[in-house]
């Protein structure tokens, strides 16, 4: 089993704000690096654990998706549910579809061996609402066995107005809608058809009535206490301009965050998206996106995307090594492995928030002229930098100025070593590509020739932080560069 099960990581802001409707400071956003000083304490209570609603839980905390609702009432263009890859890591993919009665008993299995486990989900493979019994029937028997489990659903929204009271007599305190518009003429070029009281729908009919239940359901959401992250998908030339308005609205009606996705488009996956040749964005158009959305909705930058079927920390599935034909149905719930690791969890959190604060004096007192960088991290998790250079799989992206260190997104990447080897094609042909516009790759290891091959293609490889926090070690690179005494390693 390759579950990275560490203990480590947060990233808390200094001075609490006046809370915005959503629960979170006007200076940080929730899905960034908000810690309990920038939001209400029942607010906290509820995202600490939650790797989704909170960028430092997720370097803590690990979630598990059962497909348990394969049964769907609108057809995305970029969706196809009969697709599976065990390497895919992609909305609607899965594996194994399962059954409430199976599904309760993986969560049990997945609960022994993986401690960081804190969030329960179904994302489908098909609509979590529309197979509605299935899903609160999984729910039913899981909190029957591990009753401290969080639980979260995620819906395309176009059955959640019938169901909000059943999500809250559920305690189900966070729910994820897609909403890809609020123009339905927009609608009209992601959505061919949706079916909705027994009858199917398409064109523009189809989008008014999909925008008029999503908004109904998050109102509603709202109106009951229930934390919503919207997620929209970012199609260059149909959507991506027009998720302003869609930040814009959801934020008016009281969303806690917004999470825009690049649109996942390949041929072999065989979506109408794929096949017809709609690209998907860049990484600089992502983040240029997702910088122009500053200021409205919280943002969640830290999103993996994951498959239906997904288990284990944001960036890493172990779905295969929990498939049921592997399970002894007869095994029980320990839970002192979970308890063990929260009390650690909260030693290494009052850590690093000390660390974290002494970085961001560091920076305070740099050129106040010197420009804003990107810089890439190698990390198995725990918010150090702890992962090989050949190792990575993805790397986390963070910018850093005189203001402090803030994550920004994720590049996916394959593994230069191939084998034991490093493979030249990888490196130059997609490892250094997928990098473009960062400044330096922070790795705790990596050999002499990539490192050479980075410097050409003017990416800096440090390796002088190994296993060091990400922001103590990001600012003290960034200090020295302008000028300014360096901090040291801080671990």
């Amino acid at each position: 089993m390759t579950s990275n099960i560490v203990s480590l990581n947060s990233i808390a802001k200094r001075g609490a704000s006046k809370p915005q409707a959503s629960g979170c400071s006007s200076k940080s956003s929730c899905g960034s690096s908000s810690g309990p000083d920038d939001m209400p304490a029942h607010v906290w209570d509820k995202i600490k654990d939650h790797p989704c609603y909170s960028e430092e839980a997720h370097h803590y905390f690990a979630r598990m998706h059962v497909a348990v609702a394969p049964a769907c009432n609108i057809q995305c263009n970029y969706c196809n549910r009969k697709y599976d890859c065990s390497n895919e890591s992609r909305p609607g993919v899965t594996s194994e579809r399962m059954s409430p009665e199976q599904a309760a008993m993986k969560v049990v299995a997945v609960a022994n061996k993986v401690p960081q486990l804190s969030v329960l989900g179904i994302a489908g493979p098909g609509d979590s609402l529309y197979d509605w019994r299935k899903t609160f029937e999984t729910f039913r028997l899981v909190e029957k066995r591990l009753p401290d489990l969080k639980f979260c659903v995620s819906t395309n929204g176009l059955a959640l107005p019938d169901h909000v009271d059943a999500l809250a007599e559920h305690n189900i305190d966070h729910v994820t809608i897609t909403i890809n518009m609020v123009d339905p003429e927009v609608g009209t070029a992601i959505y061919p058809w949706i079916y909705f009281n027994g009858k199917r729908y398409t064109g523009l009919d189809a989008s008014k009535i999909l925008h008029e239940r999503q908004m109904e359901g998050l109102e509603a959401l709202t109106a009951k206490g229930i934390l919503v992250k919207v997620n929209s998908v970012m199609i260059p030339g149909i959507n991506d301009q027009h998720l302003l308005d869609v930040n814009a609205a959801i934020k008016a009606r009281g969303a806690f965050l917004h999470n825009v996705m690049p649109l996942i488009s390949a041929p072999e996956h065989g979506t109408h998206f794929g096949l017809t040749g709609q690209r998907g964005p860049s990484p600089a158009e992502l983040k240029d996106l997702q910088d122009k959305l500053a200021g409205g909705a919280n943002l969640m930058r830290h999103c993996r995307q994951c498959r239906a079927d997904a288990i284990g920390m944001l960036g890493e599935d172990l779905s295969q090594d929990f498939m049921l034909d592997s399970i002894d149905p007869d095994l029980e719930y320990d839970p002192e492995a979970r308890r063990l690791y929260r009390e650690v969890v909260e030693r290494e959190r009052a850590d690093r928030r000390a660390a974290v604060l002494v970085a961001e004096d560091e920076l305070a007192a740099t050129v106040t002229a010197a420009p804003a960088q990107l810089v890439a991290v190698a990390t198995k998790g725990g918010g150090r930098i702890n992962q090989h250079f050949g190792h990575a799989a993805e790397f986390q992206v963070y910018e850093v100025d005189q203001a402090g260190v803030r994550f920004v997104g994720h590049r996916k990447v394959e593994n230069y070593c191939q084998g034991g080897w490093g493979d030249e094609d990888v490196l130059e042909d997609q490892l250094i590509p997928t990098l473009a516009g960062v400044a330096a790759v922070f790795v705790s290891k990596i050999g002499s020739c990539p490192k050479k091959d980075l410097a050409a293609a003017g990416i800096a490889a440090i390796d002088a932080y190994p296993f060091d926090y990400i922001e103590t070690a990001i600012a003290d690179w960034y200090a020295g560069l302008n000028g300014r005494q360096t901090l040291g390693s801080i671990a």
